[in-house]
């Protein structure tokens, strides 16, 4: 999976692009290379996240596929192996700055002690702010969840449930060099008190020029159920492609 990343980052640092969707702009290609490393005499740590995501959008319709990998190890115990795989799409209507959404997630994570989840559903969107640098945007819906997870060291469960997901993203482009974006997920079960998901991302980017940035990232997921969570601090570089 390096491999690819890497053959992927030299292929797109080939080519010179705008620097967002215009009128004959229907595609974007990201990818984020990210991870931290720590050296001391007692020990050593690393992180590694990656992801890469592919944007295809028209008037009507947008389509979103995002697979991201998370892999860590601290003293030579790994602590981190996740992955997620989603795809995603809006379908605007006549309602202005509101949209229908849908999407399929696959999960794994030895961190979060998921060993496998998918998550399929869908809702509706309004953007307060939808304008080309400044960006507020709100949703609500309904997910399936069906999960293979870990609730102790020694038990695993197969469970399913149904979700309430609300989201709320935003995005802010600062004199066209800074970028900020945060995404934040509060997902409470339908049927089961005190069974909750929590992710939070938050981003800061320095743009180099149309196609580079550098990049930082912290992000935090909480799982109730298996009562388990993460923190990642990462920095690296974005490296995106328009077409």
């Amino acid at each position: 999976m390096l491999k690819c990343f890497s053959i992927l980052f030299l292929i797109f640092c080939t080519y010179h692009a705008s620097a967002q969707f215009n009128d004959t702009t229907n595609y974007h290609v990201i990818f984020n290379g990210t991870g931290s490393v720590n050296r001391a005499r007692n020990g050593n740590a690393y992180l590694l996240n990656n992801g890469l995501r592919f944007e295809l959008k028209k008037k009507s319709v947008a389509l979103n596929a995002t697979n991201n990998w998370v892999y860590g190890k601290s003293n030579g115990d790994l602590t981190n192996n996740d992955f997620s795989s989603t795809i995603d799409f809006n379908l605007y209507k006549a309602i202005p700055h509101a949209y229908y959404w849908g999407l399929v997630n696959y999960n794994t994570s030895f961190s979060l002690k998921i060993n496998k989840q998918l998550l399929a559903g869908g809702g509706i969107a309004y953007s307060i702010l939808d304008k080309p640098n400044t960006y507020l945007n709100i949703s609500d819906g309904i997910l399936y969840d069906l999960s293979d997870i870990n609730t102790t060291d020694t038990t695993r469960e197969n469970y399913h449930t149904y979700r309430n997901s609300f989201r709320l993203q935003m995005h802010f482009l600062i004199a066209d060099l800074i970028t900020v974006d945060s995404g934040n997920f509060l997902q409470n079960s339908l049927t089961r008190s005190g069974d909750y998901i929590i992710k939070s991302t938050f981003g800061l980017g320095f743009k180099i020029n149309n196609w580079l940035t550098l990049n930082s990232s912290l992000s935090y997921n909480k799982i109730s159920r298996t009562d388990s969570e993460n923190l990642l601090l990462t920095y690296g570089l974005k490296v995106e492609r328009y077409f």
